[in-house]
């Protein structure tokens, strides 16, 4: 072999062993994604969520205690709980905080509703859960988690005075040094976020800040849950889209006239999906 093949073939062995190892699939969370657990109202949303996919993005991984704020209906916590359970790791739930004298009983119904929905921990393990709020407690033990995830709950707390900071300065404090605090919301760009976001759009700017602010860096930005489609535009802000699909003001009675033909083509919003790290 002459001297110049073999300085090229060096090169080329240098350029590989260079080069990041691809992430080897997790079998564990396919199974989790795949499995029959999952509601099949939750199942449908998955092409426009992208599950397996975010959740490789931020990181995700066995033996994690992982934290959830807000779960809402529980897309991810048939996800998350049961990977915890086969991967030996913690899934909590950080619902409303019945602890708060102000919480309303639509809350209190709320959080006993969804501890009902999973609570067979054949199927979800065992789930912990935690008061979040206003004026809730802390998320768990300081440097306990390894992974916080909200997802789609940031435009609410811009309209609570001083919580955006309470529940970013909460997620610091709960994860270890390292650890992730993993995001997806309605994303407002390329236009200006409308004031206090109140139709659900938030500038990746305000959330950058917020995190920033708490002493998190952003490590990434991903596009798996974009929407170019999305004209963020819509008469009922973010609902107007599906899954909400709303033909009228919230809290006020459906309007069966209204025409859903665009809205449902658009399909669910445009998001911004981000991983923060706590420095």
């Amino acid at each position: 072999m002459s001297h110049r093949l073999s300085a090229l073939l060096a090169a080329a062995i240098v350029a590989v062993i260079a080069q990041p190892a691809a992430a080897a699939e997790d079998a564990a969370l396919k199974a989790a994604v795949a499995g029959p657990q999952r509601g099949e109202a939750h199942v449908a949303r998955d092409a426009a969520r992208h599950p397996y996919e975010t959740l490789s993005f931020w990181g995700l991984a066995p033996k994690q205690t992982v934290i959830e704020i807000s779960p809402g209906s529980g897309y991810w916590t048939e996800i998350l709980a049961p990977y915890a359970k086969v991967t030996g790791g913690t899934y909590v739930a950080a619902v409303a905080d019945t602890a708060n004298p102000k919480l309303s009983e639509a809350a209190r119904k709320g959080r006993a509703n969804f501890e009902a929905k999973y609570a067979d921990e054949a199927k979800f393990g065992k789930i912990t859960y935690v008061g979040f709020g206003p004026v809730s407690g802390p998320l768990g033990a300081p440097g306990s988690a390894d992974m916080v995830i909200t997802a789609r709950n940031i435009h609410n707390w811009l309209w609570q005075e001083g919580m955006l900071d309470k529940a970013f300065k909460d997620f610091a404090a709960v994860l270890k040094p390292g650890g992730v605090l993993a995001v997806e919301e309605h994303r407002a760009d390329p236009r200006p976020q409308a004031g206090d976001a109140r139709d659900g759009y938030v500038a990746t700017s305000t959330v950058v800040a917020a995190a920033e602010k708490a002493g998190f860096k952003l490590a990434g930005q991903s596009e798996i849950n974009a929407n170019p489609k999305d004209t963020k535009d819509h008469p009922f802000g973010v609902w107007t889209l599906p899954p909400s699909r709303n033909t009228a003001p919230n809290g006020k009675p459906a309007d069966p006239a209204f025409d859903r033909t665009k809205y449902d083509a658009i399909g669910e919003s445009d998001r911004m999906t981000l991983k923060f790290v706590k420095q």
